[in-house]
């Protein structure tokens, strides 16, 4: 699917500038925070059953009614992760949706957003669904996208330095996805020691997780909540 876009400074300032109706940066903040987090949100409705152009249709409705409503007004860091808030939003959006036939053409006439639908449904049919909830495919989903969002923030970081070149070569390292790879291959296409290969590897390593909690602490109420968050996070990729 496309890559994902790099993380916002804070999720929360963009959250609360994405309910502004009367800023213009509102769009563009909406836009970005869909995304974030219009997969996770996609994996749920169709968990619920629903086709997939029902769901289509139904994403692109929910987000920006979260903007027309003005329901981004009450997301704020003292009522909580946001991926909850935004759980809790989408299905009371799909109850409504449900009990009432609607003629005309959702989204209230936005321009849809850009959203890899095709993308989608080709990761979601290689996903496992038995035995997982609506819930739990939205937790896990939740869980994939950051995990992906905080390896491009690094991955353009390794860019931006000069390391792109070294961030290729270990970054099957970093998600334990190696195959047949060594060290020792990484060493000799890199043109460095081995010791130097796996030294630079655990500095990566480190990066990754710094990344990753500084990204979970933006989307939590307090710092303390960031290894609660975390264990939550690998909870939900295993289901």
């Amino acid at each position: 699917m496309a890559e994902p876009k790099p993380m916002p400074t804070t999720h929360w300032s963009l959250v609360q500038e994405a309910g502004q109706k009367s800023s213009p940066a509102a769009r563009q903040a909406l836009e970005t925070l869909c995304h974030i987090y219009w997969l996770p949100v996609y994996a749920y409705i169709r968990r619920r059953g629903i086709n997939a152009v029902e769901a289509q249709d139904l994403t692109q409705s929910f987000f920006a009614e979260l903007l027309d409503k003005d329901y981004l007004l009450q997301a704020t860091p003292k009522r909580g992760r946001f991926r909850s808030f935004l759980l809790t939003a989408c299905q009371h959006f799909l109850s409504k949706e449900w009990a009432k036939a609607r003629a005309q053409k959702r989204g209230g006439g936005r321009a849809p957003l850009l959203l890899d639908f095709a993308a989608a449904e080709h990761h979601l049919a290689l996903e496992p669904a038995a035995g997982t909830t609506p819930e739990q495919e939205y937790e896990r989903q939740w869980a994939v996208a950051l995990l992906r969002q905080v390896l491009a923030q690094l991955e353009q970081e390794c860019a931006r330095t000069g390391k792109g070149e070294l961030f290729a070569a270990l970054k099957p390292f970093l998600l334990g996805e190696h195959g047949g790879a060594t060290y020792a291959i990484a060493a000799q296409d890199l043109a460095l020691t081995v010791a130097a290969v796996k030294m630079a590897a655990s500095r990566l390593r480190r990066r990754y997780r710094e990344l990753l909690r500084a990204a979970i602490a933006q989307t939590v109420s307090t710092p303390d909540e960031v290894e609660d968050e975390i264990r939550q996070l690998f909870a939900a990729l295993a289901h």
